[in-house]
Order: C-alpha cells, then structure tokens, then sequence
C-alpha cells in the first residue's frame, strides 16, 4: 500500500448528524453505528477494502448530485450496505461516505430486481 495520508469523511453535515444520531437510537441503530465505526476503521486502513463498482452500474443520480465518478460499496451486517467514493492526489487518498442503506433500498437504488 502507498504512503499516502487517508482521510474519511461524510459527503456533508447532514449526512454526519444522521450518524451521529444512530448512537442515541434504538438497539438497531446503535448496531448499524458500530458496523459503520468497523467500516470507517477499514476504510482508513484501506480505502479500496469495499467491492468497485462499475462505472457503467453507477446511478445517474449519484453522478448529478455527488459529481463522482467511481463508487464503493462496503457490505455491513444485516445486509446493510455504505457506499463511498474516493478521490485521490500525490500525497492523500480521502474516502467519503455518500450514505448507508438497507440491502432492499440497494437494489431499488441500482434498479435490481
């Protein structure tokens, strides 16, 4: 692996309110936190940890609002799904979460099934 510095982080404050309030959800959120702590943990060791996601496969909606073209998706228990995007220069890789969401939403999402 490179030597370069990694960051994680939220795509917006949003989105980083939402995470922090799953500590002070039900049991399942407070589950869903811990699953998503393990993954920005991974994420941080090795951003490129999640399974790439074909470029031809990305929703058009991710490429308007988030601008990106790559995505991650990092499978989480219970069939849970994050997915991220990273952007890269000569001295640091910064993975950035786009959202978390249950497997049924993911393949609504990706228009599977």
């Amino acid at each position: 692996m490179s030597e370069k510095e990694i960051t994680v982080q939220f795509w917006d404050e949003k989105l980083y309110s939402e995470f922090q309030e799953l500590k002070d959800g039900t049991g399942e959120d407070k589950e869903r936190r811990k699953f998503i702590d393990r993954a920005l943990d991974d994420l941080k060791q090795n951003p490129a940890c999640g399974i790439k996601i074909l470029s031809k496969l990305i929703p058009k909606e991710y490429k308007q609002k988030f601008g990106i073209n790559n995505l991650w998706k990092y499978n989480l228990p219970g069939a849970w799904r994050l997915l991220y995007t990273l952007e890269a220069d000569k001295i640091k890789i910064l993975a950035i979460v786009l959202e978390w969401l249950s497997h049924k939403d993911y393949e609504r999402r990706f228009k599977y099934g």
